[in-house]
């Protein structure tokens, strides 16, 4: 008998405070030990814990490389494995490896079983994939079930990977499939931390907004930080409370929460439905705790997906350099317009070998493209030079010849031609590796709920 079906074997219902603990915001980023400790001793029932996003940017579903550093991961992948087999819990990790692609899902589970061995412990493991055949996409595009989120237009044949983000569907399979920790792909933040609490016949609307808000736990407190936070369901809604004593979750910093990641604040979607929060009420219980209520869930008519995709750009390299020499500055415009003339002029881009020179100006546009430059200019700033080239060799040769035409470039009142430029680091040209770019940020929908099954195949290991 598992974990979970010890405890649903066990439990008396709704009624009953169930406790769960999110352990980290991002698994493999590193778990406050002493929060996450506190909160192990008040002996929640599930454990679980994201380990990816899609913040970081495209590369690492391109790539297939995680994020966090393996040290790192494993040893908060060994935190959250001991202290869910000595309490007996279900262990829910959701969007293995930073994007929760085959490779990341592999990795992960490799460095799992690691730890296992190195501790001894022994259990049931269930690994979900969440890797999208490009064939669906394509014939889910000429039906017309392909939505994009956003301006995008999907590129489906340079894909090099996609992934679908799971709902609570695959999390239960696992579960009643007998798992006593589950390893997910790509999946959607809520899940790991709903599910336990629906299938134990808690009101869904409630356990899916727990969910969003617990799992970045204690971001929703006032100072907002990383450490372990405890959700208790009872009925009809939930307590919420950090697990450092630092942290104050307030009706003001949790309902502001909502607007996390979310276009709509009183609407949270997922694969299966979505939830309303629009009479959600936030009520203090003292100073560091919330009592949350009175969100709503409603059932979709099919399930839909969203699916997430990369495509290889190139290499890249990347020149920085600093400026502090107002001529420059004033001119920077006229400048790099004509350093980008000059590399060309210097190293002819192939019309079948194309490489692309982009510069970024922080302190006057690098962040956001304001649309009327400041009265005064500032005085200092800083320049990142960014070459995206078929190969690693055109791409170093492409920045160096930009970062030395920068260096010496004539502007007007210019006092000395020894140079232009405050170099921070050398070599000046760093290496950033392959490039790659979103090419589907897409609703993907789906015919009929057994399609899920299919999507995000379950897989059992005897651990």
């Amino acid at each position: 008998m598992s974990a979970f079906a010890r405890l649903a074997a066990r439990w008396p219902g709704p009624d009953a405070p169930l406790r769960v603990l999110a352990a980290s915001g991002q698994l493999g980023l590193g778990i406050p030990q002493m929060a996450f400790q506190a909160g192990v001793a008040r002996k929640p029932h599930v454990i679980a814990a994201d380990m990816g996003s899609i913040d970081p940017g495209p590369v690492y579903l391109g790539s297939g490389k995680m994020a966090a550093s393996p040290s790192m991961a494993r040893r908060d992948l060994a935190l959250v494995l001991r202290a869910a087999r000595e309490l007996d819990v279900p262990l829910l990790i959701g969007s293995a490896g930073t994007a929760g692609g085959a490779s990341h899902l592999a990795t992960v589970e490799s460095l799992l079983r690691s730890v296992a061995a190195e501790l001894g412990l022994n259990f049931c493991l269930a690994t979900i994939g969440a890797d999208v055949p490009q064939s669906m996409v394509q014939a889910a595009e000429k039906e017309g079930r392909l939505t994009p989120i956003g301006p995008m237009e999907p590129d489906i044949d340079c894909s090099v990977a996609i992934v679908g983000q799971m709902g609570q569907w695959a999390f239960a399979k696992a579960l009643d499939s007998g798992a006593d920790v589950i390893l997910a792909g790509r999946a959607c933040d809520t899940a790991p931390f709903a599910v336990v609490p629906v299938l134990l016949g808690y009101p869904k609307g409630p356990s899916v907004h727990m969910a969003k808000i617990l799992e970045c736990t204690s971001l929703c407190c006032d100072p907002g930080g990383r450490d372990a936070m405890m959700a208790t369901l009872k009925g009809d809604g939930f307590t919420l409370e950090s697990m450092n004593p630092a942290r104050a979750a307030t009706p003001m910093s949790v309902a502001a929460h909502a607007l996390y990641e979310q276009a709509d604040p009183t609407r949270v979607f997922e694969p299966e439905g979505h939830v309303d929060l629009s009479e959600a009420t936030y009520q203090a219980v003292d100073a560091r705790r919330v009592h949350v209520q009175g969100a709503v869930w409603h059932d979709a008519a099919s399930p839909s997906v969203k699916i997430e995709g990369a495509r290889f750009l190139g290499h890249r390299v990347v020149m920085m350099a600093g400026i502090a020499d107002p001529g420059f500055i004033a001119a920077s415009d006229d400048i790099l317009s004509g350093v980008r003339d000059a590399v060309a002029d210097l190293i002819p881009s192939e019309p079948d070998a194309p490489w692309q020179l982009f510069f970024r100006r922080y302190g006057i546009d690098g962040v956001l493209d304001w649309p009327t430059p400041p009265v005064t200019p500032p005085r200092e700033v800083f320049i990142l030079g960014e070459c995206v080239a078929p190969d690693t060799e055109t791409a170093r040769a492409v920045a160096a010849a930009a970062r030395q035409q920068l260096l010496h470039w004539g502007f007007p009142g210019r006092l000395c031609t020894g140079g232009n430029l405050a170099i921070p680091v050398t070599p000046p040209e760093l290496d950033a590796g392959p490039a790659y770019a979103f090419s589907l940020y897409h609703i993907l929908q789906l015919d009929t709920w057994e399609a899920l099954d299919a999507l995000f195949p379950v897989t059992l290991h005897d651990i």
